[in-house]
């Protein structure tokens, strides 16, 4: 384990890292209130997981949300919660992601050969309870009874990752509220 001024990065079940505050708190309640109240939210249903998205761009996101898309808050993330490689990896996307009662994010890895390496999570979530369920969950293997640890979905906290195929993790199912999070999305880049 290995403790930083703002995060901590740990290689069990996989290499990762947690941070209490990812980003600044005032930034943390207005995307917030944003996604409760005005963000233009998909239904989306995959094999393993149903949620509700949105694709963050400069169009989508209003004036006063327009830095979680800057290079400060991307670099700050890549720093804090990928410390063995932010300097060689490029943002690819932005997404937030809904969950309401009911909805569940299966055990997976994210890997796919070629394409992101890295992902960042941001939990937007006030008050959230153990009770409400979605507890993000690591695993040491693709066993849904492999749970290694359990990590609540904090508002304002961040979880980093490398992509591998050993980065199973899911998300148990929703039983109250909502659960939204911000998903920043990396690829290592080519020299």
């Amino acid at each position: 384990m290995i403790k930083t001024m703002s995060s901590i990065a740990l290689s069990e079940p996989f290499p990762h890292a947690l941070s209490r505050w990812a980003v600044p708190s005032d930034l943390a309640e207005r995307t917030l209130i944003w996604m409760e109240q005005a963000a233009p939210w998909k239904l989306r249903i995959a094999s393993f997981y149903e949620q509700w998205e949105i694709h963050l761009d400069e169009e989508v996101l209003p004036e006063i949300l327009q830095e979680l898309l800057s290079p400060a808050i991307i670099n700050g993330l890549a720093r804090q919660l990928l410390p063995d490689s932010c300097t060689d990896i490029e943002l690819v996307e932005v997404t937030a992601h809904r969950m309401v009662s009911g909805q569940t994010i299966k055990i997976h890895n994210d890997f796919r050969e070629g394409q992101e390496s890295h992902r960042i999570l941001i939990q937007l979530n006030r008050g959230w309870t153990d009770e409400q369920g979605g507890l993000l969950m690591l695993f040491g293997s693709s066993n849904s009874s492999d749970v290694r640890r359990m990590i609540r979905p904090i508002h304002g906290s961040g979880f980093g990752f490398r992509i591998s195929e050993a980065s199973f993790h899911a998300v148990s199912t929703v039983t109250a509220g909502e659960r939204f999070t911000l998903v920043y999305s990396f690829r290592e880049t080519v020299n």
